[in-house]
Parts: C-alpha cells; sequence; structure tokens
C-alpha cells in the first residue's frame, strides 16, 4: 500500500492560472484566434481530455506546475531573443513530461521564435476597464 498526498485546491487553481496564461499571454502573440480558438477545441493544454492520467497527487501537480512554468520562461526568452538552440532541450523535456500526464503541448520551440509585437486577439486581456 503506497500512501500518496492529493494536490491542494491552491495548487489546482494555480495550473488553471498557468493554462490561462497560455491562452491569454503567450498564444495570442503567435497564433491568431482562429488557431487558438482550434487549440481550445482540440484540448491543447487542458487536464480534462481522455487521455489524461493526471490524478492530482501533490507530486503530480508540482511537476505540471513547474513544466508550465518552464515552458513560459523559455517560450517568453525565445520571443524576445530569437535564440531557440539555447534551451531546445529544457522546452521538449517539459513537454514530454506534460506528455506523460496526458496533457497535450503540440508545439515546436520554433513555432515561438517571431513574437508579433502589436497583436490583435479577442484572447488578450483588456487594458483597460471600459468596454467599447
Amino acid at each position: 500500500m503506497e500512501m500518496v498526498c492529493a494536490s491542494t485546491k491552491e495548487q489546482e487553481e494555480y495550473i488553471n492560472y498557468l493554462v490561462n496564461y497560455f491562452y491569454t499571454n503567450i498564444f495570442p502573440y503567435y497564433f491568431d484566434d482562429e488557431q487558438i480558438q482550434a487549440f481550445e477545441n482540440l484540448q491543447i493544454l487542458s487536464l480534462k481530455g481522455e487521455y489524461v492520467t493526471y490524478n492530482g497527487t501533490m507530486k503530480e501537480a508540482f511537476q505540471i506546475i513547474s513544466s508550465l512554468q518552464s515552458l513560459i520562461t523559455v517560450i517568453e526568452y525565445v520571443g524576445k531573443s530569437g535564440d531557440c538552440k539555447r534551451y531546445r532541450d529544457l522546452f521538449e523535456r517539459n513537454i514530454e513530461l506534460l506528455r506523460r500526464y496526458g496533457i497535450a503541448f503540440p508545439f515546436t520551440i520554433e513555432q515561438f521564435m517571431n513574437k508579433r509585437h502589436y497583436p490583435c486577439s479577442m484572447y488578450l486581456p483588456s487594458q483597460s476597464s471600459w468596454l467599447m
């Protein structure tokens, strides 16, 4: 018999925050709205797909959180510098870790080399509280 600790509510919320961060602060700078909508339909980064093997343990939650944080950091660095050779192994290792839990992230590091400076997307968070 093996004893495991369940993930906390805060960890689950933080995982959802990081996934939302990809959709609102990462993807709009590299993909158009139709592509992002297709990602949602394909359940990219979703924890609710039929192949997801995430059981909600604390260890798994920590691994998923650290993988998502690492991917965000690498993508933001590559988007600014255009240098993807340096962090390719780290990028692929974190994708593989997510894949172990059935979480899809079917991108290559090269897709994040050319960041758009002024994207226009419905997925971007609003810059003000006024709605036009």
